[in-house]
């Protein structure tokens, strides 16, 4: 039996620190121009953007707790907490979806008056600071699903921040408020094509799936074409975090010939072609043939132990 641990979590700590403290700062301007204008919209919005930036933190405590060394109880450290922040992150997203898609329905039965310039510049504001925040996390999005969900939610308010302007611009040009819950049914679908990716793939892995952009069958079929490999049984892939892999596999290999060159060449090859990480393979000299009529005899040679099949 062989091991290969590689671990690299996402380091984006101070990313995390920056998003926060520019959300809190937004959040407290809001509540003061919204009570300074008397505007539910930017009270509401408030509330909106807290929830974000709970989603933010529980991200961040994730995105630390990757990083924790593994213990005598927990053997894998605290890495599975990445892919339950993002699943999380994904369901949270799908509620605030859901608000605003509600909120624009009920209001094409009730317009409400076209939004004040003051609503338009705090949107604005708004924009600014939720696509920098968005930008901070734009590299690690296709690597690591918690970083990820980190993005959607600050892209998402971005969205919605832009989709507030346009449509006060829009009243203000026109005076037909119907287009404010138009263009936030828009954005809407837009935030829900994104998490509903999200959502599938946190799941996915929590339910200790093979991640997206691994297939099993390519990795059997590299295993079962490896010298003197005869077959491959018990594999099993699945996401340790959301930037980790890991892989068991039982690999049938009579001649006990090169086991060690051939557990590093192996565990490179796996690294390289399909981004696993975390590596353990084990050897068999004679896998049980009982399923097909057959027993297994072994042979003990110059060159080690050889497997025979032997009718029954």
């Amino acid at each position: 039996m062989a091991h290969n641990h590689q671990h690299s979590p996402s380091n984006y700590n101070r990313a995390f620190a920056v998003g926060v403290f520019l959300n809190v700062v937004y959040i407290i301007v809001e509540v003061i121009f919204g009570i300074w204008a008397d505007s539910l919209a930017l009270l509401a919005d408030a509330g909106h953007n807290l929830s974000d930036v709970l989603g933010l933190m529980l991200a961040w405590g994730a995105n630390y707790l990757v990083q924790r060394r593994p213990t005598e109880q927990r053997t894998y450290g605290w890495r599975k907490s990445s892919i339950m922040a993002a699943l999380l992150n994904a369901i949270i997203l799908m509620f605030a979806v859901g608000g605003i898609a509600w909120e624009a329905i009920r209001r094409f039965g009730h317009p409400a008056p076209a939004a004040g310039q003051i609503i338009i510049i705090v949107a604005a504001i708004g924009v600014i600071i939720n696509t920098a925040t968005a930008l901070l996390f734009i590299s690690g999005r296709k690597n690591d699903l918690n970083i990820r969900g980190a993005f959607l939610h600050m892209a998402a308010d971005a969205g919605v921040s832009a989709g507030v302007v346009a449509a006060g611009i829009a009243i203000l040009a026109t005076g037909r408020p119907w287009i404010d819950p138009l263009v936030s049914l828009i954005i809407t679908v837009i935030i829900l094509i994104g998490t509903w990716g999200l959502l599938r793939d946190s799941f996915n892995l929590a339910m200790d799936a093979v991640p997206a952009g691994i297939e099993p069958e390519a990795v059997k079929a590299y295993l079962s074409d490896l010298p003197g490999v005869s077959g491959v049984h018990d594999l099993h892939i699945w996401a340790m975090s959301t930037t980790e892999t890991a892989l068991t596999a039982h690999l049938v290999k009579p001649d006990s010939k090169d086991d060690d060159a051939l557990i590093e060449q192996a565990s490179n090859e796996l690294h390289d072609r399909f981004g696993i990480e975390h590596i353990t393979l084990q050897w068999e000299r004679c896998h049980d043939l009982n399923h097909f009529g057959s027993s297994c005899e072994i042979e003990i040679t110059q060159d080690g132990l050889r497997c025979h099949a032997k009718q029954k």
